[in-house]
């Protein structure tokens, strides 16, 4: 695998909106990112998860690659972001959802982001629900899909808008039942 730097189609610069189909090598990435995050959390990680639309082969995404690491608390994960920051991420607090423990890595273009969540919340329930609606249901994944390609020709380089016209979707997809 070649590295994130000489991939030009990994990652994103600052005020670009861009996607790409997903393939074998996001799950790849994914590998090796996890297995560097374990040898770092040990068992600070409950557990790893590819999350996100680069987690389902097929689906459009934006070339960033998003981590879930389940931790027991909030306070649990305080002393673990010094150990994520060794691993070349950039710590961002919350960053507006509470009690997550949020992260960021590649510079000048953006490659990870990395949501640390406690096991027994909401928000991680709703990333894998999420995930694994997409991956259980092609046609909900083509409609995403479809959903992403339209918002990106509406917004732009505008990421913030990007992220907000697809919450109801992304909302509605991990409340499915059987997700």
């Amino acid at each position: 695998m070649r590295g994130e730097l000489d991939d030009p189609g990994f990652g994103l610069t600052p005020g670009e909106v861009r996607l790409v189909h997903v393939d074998g090598t996001w799950s790849d990435r994914f590998a090796s990112e996890r297995a560097m995050l374990l040898s770092a959390l040990g068992a600070g990680a409950l557990d790893i998860q590819h999350i996100g639309s680069t987690a389902v082969p097929g689906m459009l995404a934006k070339p960033i690659l998003d981590i879930g690491v389940a931790i027991r608390s909030f306070e649990a994960g305080v002393p673990l972001v010094p150990l994520v920051v060794g691993c070349g991420y950039e710590y961002r607090g919350e960053h507006g959802i509470p009690r997550r423990h949020y992260f960021v890595k590649g510079e000048p273009r953006r490659t990870h982001h990395l949501h640390m969540l406690e096991a027994e919340s909401d928000d991680w329930t709703r990333h894998l629900a999420f995930r694994d609606a997409l991956r259980g249901s092609p046609a909900l994944a083509a409609e995403y899909s479809q959903l992403k390609r339209s918002i990106v020709a509406q917004v732009g380089g505008d990421r913030e808008r990007y992220q907000a016209l697809k919450e109801s979707f992304i909302s509605r997809c991990a409340a499915c039942p059987g997700s």
